[in-house]
């Protein structure tokens, strides 16, 4: 769930081209699988239980929108957790994003409902999905955006290896406010 008390601001943190990537599995019952058609609903629940959007509604239009209209890609790089009764409850998104004719390779939307998290299913997802961009990015340097209000988030992000960019102005179109949200969090972490 984002911690909304503290101001917001945009948090880039990078993951360097051979950097390991722990290992996490997942707790039994539980299980990984790739978006198939229809899954934005469960995108958009998932999405909303962490209070990424006020209404699952409004989280499935976006990913309809911005995702589905790839379909080739979006079966490919987003991926689910399911638990042992089949609902879909964690998701992570291995995508991209461009500045010019650069391509960025970007983590989206990495979320777990707030009833599962403290199980493990953040580490599995995140460990996951960081393999699954090697293997189709190949080893190379990516992204992913944040934000103070997931300060809990960038624990589990730098666990994986990703620290955070000071020296990038807007990697993949994304405004890095990172020196200022590490002013307001640097305690936190």
């Amino acid at each position: 769930m984002l911690d909304k008390s503290m101001p917001y601001a945009r948090v880039i943190m990078k993951r360097q081209p051979g950097t390991p990537v722990p290992a996490a599995g997942l707790p039994a019952g539980y299980s990984f699988e790739y978006y198939r058609d229809g899954d934005e609903l469960a995108w958009g629940i998932i999405e909303a239980s962490v209070a990424e959007f006020e209404h699952a509604e409004e989280a499935t239009l976006y990913f309809r929108e911005n995702y589905v209209p790839y379909a080739t890609e979006v079966s490919r790089r987003t991926l689910f957790i399911r638990n042992e009764a089949g609902n879909k409850v964690a998701t992570f998104t291995a995508w991209r994003n461009y500045t010019g004719n650069r391509r960025y390779p970007f983590m989206h939307w990495v979320a777990v409902m707030p009833r599962y998290q403290g199980l493990g299913l953040g580490r599995a997802i995140v460990a996951q999905g960081v393999h699954r961009m090697i293997e189709l990015e190949g080893d190379c340097t990516m992204y992913i955006p944040t934000q103070t209000w997931s300060h809990k988030a960038i624990r589990l992000y730098r666990w994986a290896g990703f620290e955070p960019v000071l020296d990038e102005a807007a990697p993949g179109g994304f405004e890095n406010q990172t020196a200022r949200a590490l002013t307001l969090i640097g305690h936190l972490l």
